[in-house]
């Protein structure tokens, strides 16, 4: 029996580690922290429960594959309860549309708002993002891309959906409202890519959702996680938390072990679910082969996360509202290419109290708000920077849509890039790994398959298919696939 160790327990790290164990390997799962679930932990703060990370799932039966696969029933660890609406889009002119869950209510939304041409538009723009998802997702999610070749083989399809395009501008063909186009070309924010540079391939995100629905998981996103320990417990998965890996042990070109903030571990391979950027540079100690020294690789944004409790409860705020900045070309070139701190941020609310009582709690609303902002290579000091933003934030949303709120809340406190960069390991803090430009897409993202060193794998953000928590898991069906290959077993 192979034994395998798995570095860190993001959704990537657990995902692979159900699936080597479903193949008869022997799986070691380490975890820096005292908990799992890497962005998708969960805070306790002043007996307040909050999700660290991911809110929005879809693609549910990617989860449920982790649990079927041990011919387990997934309904036995987890509640997926469906968000209505999937989000409320508010504008800096104070307009909103409410966008998700019935299709028919959402065209009729842009129809009363913007007009039955745009409403068709709409409609149009999502056959568009259809036929992008059944190439980008159905066809190519959980394929290995090895050589160049097995890329450009893909070209002339891929121009067919116009890949070369961006989200931003794709969208801007067919509907041509500022509002709008915002809006709807949002999604690749939520992995760590800038709209007028994101290539158009990540417009699938759309059709994504409504084939799947958007769905939360009751008592809040870290009960996936709490769902899969439980399933490692029963499969005979080995966890070890607080335990930190250090070095990558090699001989001969090949892994033989890791060495960890709790000692040795002998093994026939490593899977990171770490940061591939950080894991090249510290545990290795040197430069990975399939990424030439001469691209300077761009990293995704950060992000600032509040979290916070309030006496009031406030119904009338849907489950997730983005707040769109009056700046939107100008807020993220300032995020992403400037790299400057910014004082009037797009915010992404997060209300679960909305889709699931059970977040009310001790009759308190619980929340947390986002913004992106620079990664650590701004040279921001967030010790400084970070009330500041957090009183910006407090003051947007308490003027747009939570009224009295800097009365109301009873428990703050905030997460920085430099959480991302110290606690998660992550290169310059940034909040998605590498950002999912076509030059940084498929075989032009870090390797599944490390090429300088037999027996090391890769998951997660940074590796094809890319992040977001259905392309996270799908990292590890692509993973899995190289492993099983690599060692002969069928699959």
């Amino acid at each position: 029996m192979k034994k395998v160790v798995v570095v860190g327990s993001g959704f990537g790290g657990l995902s692979i580690a159900s699936r080597l164990k479903a193949k008869g390997f022997a799986v070691t799962l380490i975890e820096k922290q005292a908990d799992l679930g890497g962005r998708a932990r969960t805070f306790i703060h002043n007996g307040y429960k909050y999700d660290a990370g991911p809110t929005v799932i879809t693609a549910p039966y990617l989860i449920e594959e982790l649990f079927s696969i041990h011919n387990e029933d997934f309904t036995n660890y987890v509640t997926l309860l469906p968000v209505k609406p999937w989000y409320r889009f508010l504008f800096d002119s104070g307009e909103y549309i409410d966008y998700g869950d019935k299709l028919i209510s959402t065209a009729h939304e842009i129809k009363s708002k913007y007009g039955i041409k745009k409403a068709k538009a709409y409609i149009k723009l999502l056959k568009h993002s259809k036929r992008i998802f059944n190439k980008g997702f159905t066809e190519l999610s959980d394929v290995p891309f090895e050589s160049i070749f097995s890329m450009i083989k893909h070209l002339p399809e891929l121009m067919k959906i116009r890949f070369d395009r961006s989200v931003y501008k794709t969208v801007d063909k067919y509907l041509n409202d500022k509002n709008l186009n915002e809006a709807l070309s949002m999604h690749p924010l939520l992995v760590g890519g800038n709209p007028y540079s994101t290539t158009s391939i990540y417009l699938l995100i759309q059709y994504l959702e409504w084939k799947w629905g958007v769905h939360y998981s009751e008592g809040g996103t870290g009960k996936i996680v709490d769902g899969l320990e439980n399933l490692f417990a029963k499969k005979d998965i080995e966890i070890k938390k607080d335990t930190e890996a250090k070095k990558i042990i090699t001989k001969n070109g090949k892994v033989i072990g890791i060495d960890t903030s709790k000692g040795m571990i002998n093994c026939d391979l490593v899977v990171c679910n770490s940061d591939p950027t950080y894991t090249y540079k510290n545990l290795l100690g040197f430069k990975p082969k399939k990424i030439s020294n001469k691209f300077n690789l761009k990293h995704s944004m950060s992000l600032f996360v509040l979290y916070f409790a309030t006496k009031k409860i406030y119904d009338d705020v849907k489950h997730h509202t983005i707040v769109f900045s009056r700046r939107h070309y100008e807020l993220l070139n300032d995020i992403f290419n400037k790299k400057i701190f910014v004082n009037d941020p797009s915010l992404y609310l997060h209300r679960p109290g909305a889709t699931d009582p059970s977040m009310i709690q001790n009759g308190h609303d619980t929340f947390y708000v986002l913004a992106p902002v620079p990664n650590n290579l701004s040279n921001i000091e967030w010790e400084n920077k970070g009330d500041e933003l957090a009183n910006i934030i407090i003051n947007n949303l308490q003027e747009k849509i939570m009224p009295d709120l800097s009365n109301s809340i009873v428990d703050s406190f905030f997460i920085t890039p430099d959480y991302f960069e110290n606690d998660l390991n992550t290169y310059a803090g940034s909040g998605f790994g590498i950002q999912p430009v076509f030059t940084q897409s498929a075989y032009f993202r870090y390797g599944n398959k490390a090429k300088e060193t037999n027996g090391l794998y890769f998951v997660g953000a940074s590796t094809h298919p890319g992040a977001g928590v259905p392309g996270v898991i799908s990292t590890a069906k692509v993973t899995e696939k190289l492993i099983l290959r690599d060692y002969g077993i069928n699959w």
